[in-house]
């Protein structure tokens, strides 16, 4: 049996949706306990249990998914040997590119300190996932960053927006950080990788531009990337999506998926969007 399929077949199970080994390859599906399976389209379905309570949040685990199998599939394509994970947290981005299939290198950065202890403990067992204590940003230096409670600790402080939207940035505190140049980084990060190919994920909570421009001229050298780009400012001094993306096609890369992030629950817009990025150029 394909592995996709077992793998396929084996998540229904644990939904307690009975799944029936036949011959030659065929199964048999069966509803019970509230399930419902929704054809998408050819070989694809969707499994839920009853209507959905809040549309935006399944409508998010089926983007995070469809988003994920996209940078499996373009990493496969453009032959990444290396993935540089800037805004690497505690290694959710990084767990999931293994999930997918991904087995190169993979490079995490993370500044603040007792999540950079997390982020290496998630990394202890992974021989190639390697982790840096760093932002990434325009020059070398010490800075502040303000941690945040979760995932969205940034070097911007909050916009009157996004402090209304996000309560968990009343109780931020600053920490001091170590700042650096991609560029000066990178012979380092690819060191003993014969043809790395390098893809660059950031998610900087508003300083993607930032850390980008610290590449310099050496972010030509990664077929792709992805970036949050934003269309409503969380951060201030964030810069909006038509910004970014022009920075980003201006070196020669091209937009292949974009995928919403965080969505206003009372009018449904979306905040932020997964912007994923490869150069033509580069195949």
């Amino acid at each position: 049996m394909p592995t996709l399929l077992r793998r396929g077949l084996n998540l229904l199970r644990t939904l307690n949706v009975r799944v029936q080994d036949l011959e030659s390859g065929s199964v048999v599906v069966s509803r019970r306990h509230g399930y419902e399976v929704i054809p998408l389209g050819r070989g694809s379905w969707v499994v839920r249990r009853g209507r959905p309570d809040d549309v935006h949040r399944d409508h998010k685990a089926v983007m995070d998914h469809l988003a994920a199998e996209h940078v499996a599939s373009l990493l496969d394509h453009y032959r990444v040997g290396c993935v540089l994970d800037v805004g690497a947290n505690t290694g959710q981005y990084a767990k999931q590119l293994r999930r997918y299939g991904y087995r190169g290198r993979i490079v995490s950065f993370e500044p603040v300190p007792e999540i950079t202890e997390k982020l290496r403990a998630a990394a202890a067992e992974d021989p190639d996932w390697h982790v840096y204590p760093y932002a990434l940003g325009r020059e070398d230096r010490t800075d502040t960053i303000n941690v945040v409670y979760g995932s969205m600790s940034s070097m911007l402080g909050p916009s009157d927006f996004g402090t209304t939207r996000y309560k968990r940035f009343q109780r931020s505190r600053e920490e001091k950080i170590e700042v650096r140049r991609l560029d000066g980084l990178l012979d380092k990060v690819l060191d003993g990788l014969d043809d790395p190919r390098p893809y660059l994920k950031m998610d900087t909570q508003g300083f993607d531009l930032e850390a980008y421009a610290g590449g310099g001229d050496r972010v030509r050298e990664f077929v792709g990337m992805q970036s949050e780009v934003a269309l409503m400012q969380i951060y201030e001094g964030m810069p909006r999506m038509n910004e970014s993306v022009s920075v980003y096609e201006a070196d020669g890369f091209e937009i292949t998926g974009m995928y919403p992030v965080t969505r206003e629950e009372k009018t449904g817009r979306v905040l932020e969007f997964d912007c994923v990025m490869a150069r033509a150029d580069m195949l």
